[in-house]
């Protein structure tokens, strides 16, 4: 009838209609589909065989099917769900022999455990906090930003994919007197508008003011422009803080002529391991960005995956016995 709002029963037909006929071999059929939140949403699955093989030729037809049913459920109002499963079964023989199309059965749930944090959560602001107890801790952090991008979409997602895109400034206090190290601050804070129970990327990245020509006002401006693009890379990248502890240190990236003498940074550890506790979901690894020379890097083999053994040699030429 119409004005009847869209419902279970209509999205079995309409699914049955583009899944009901299965490709060859195919026993079983389901997929996980999540709402539309804070501008994500989610499907998987497919058909599978007797062996439990994904087996579907055309998957994106199977998803695009599926996420159309579940935007029109959605839009229909009702008891509130955020999570979709659709089951695929073989029509009963002989009428699969005949082609009959399978049978499909949704169900709708609501799963707490994947609504995702709003840009009120009090998540960032416990991570930014743990962020500052450690560099307190080590007397260290200067009162403001060298620099910060306070501009995130409605559910408080910056370039890092939460709402702190900042780089800090500090004097090492174990270092020289004039010694200046930049930090980013951000790229440990929980993911926001999603729920996964992570610190962000994994990691924060320092990296000791180099000496140059200029004052020095002057370099810090654009070495602060240099860490919030390497924040992006790894945000991006989101498992380089894996890669680093596998390989030691990695080739990561090149830099722009204004940075002469250096033509390329490598991020490793930090000299003393340093870590940053207490974050809410646990520890993260402070990673340290270190400028190269292109004569650091010479004859490097372009095919080793991030050129390691090339950024842990140059690596251990430096020193990097004062803390950061």
């Amino acid at each position: 009838m119409a004005g009847t709002p869209y419902g279970i029963a209509d999205a079995e037909r309409d699914l049955r209609a583009s899944l009901g006929r299965a490709p060859a071999g195919a026993v079983a059929g389901a997929w996980s589909a999540t709402t539309l939140q804070a501008g994500h949403a989610q499907i998987s699955g497919g058909y599978t065989d007797a062996g439990g093989r994904h087996l579907d030729p055309e998957p994106r037809h199977a998803f695009d099917a599926v996420g159309a049913a579940v935007e029109r459920l959605a839009a229909a109002g009702g008891a509130a769900f955020n999570r979709v499963e659709i089951r695929w079964t073989r029509a009963p023989f002989p009428l699969s022999l005949l082609g009959q199309p399978g049978r499909i059965r949704v169900e709708t749930a609501f799963d707490p455990a994947i609504v995702p944090r709003g840009p009120e959560d009090p998540a960032y602001e416990a991570a930014a906090a743990a962020r500052r107890r450690f560099w307190d801790g080590r007397g260290r952090l200067l009162s403001g930003f060298a620099a910060q991008d306070p501009v995130a979409n409605i559910h408080g997602q910056t370039k890092w994919f939460g709402p702190h895109r900042r780089v800090l400034l500090l004097h090492p206090a174990g270092g020289s007197a004039g010694g200046v190290v930049l930090a980013t601050d951000g790229l440990s804070t929980p993911w926001a508008g999603i729920p996964d129970p992570e610190n962000g990327v994994a990691c924060e990245i320092a990296l000791r003011l180099p000496e140059g020509e200029g004052e020095e006002t002057e370099r810090v401006g654009r070495w602060t422009n240099i860490l919030m693009s390497l924040g992006d890379r790894v945000a991006d990248g989101y498992r380089v803080a894996r890669d680093v502890e596998k390989h030691g240190a990695i080739l990561f990236s090149r830099l722009p002529a204004a940075c002469a003498p250096f033509e390329f940074v490598i991020l490793a550890a930090a000299a003393d391991d340093a870590v940053i506790r207490d974050l809410p979901f646990g520890s993260v690894p402070l990673l340290e960005a270190v400028p190269l020379t292109a004569a650091e890097v010479a004859g490097g083999d372009p095919d080793e995956a991030w050129e390691a053994s090339t950024a842990r040699a140059a690596l251990a030429r430096r020193d990097r016995s004062a803390p950061l």
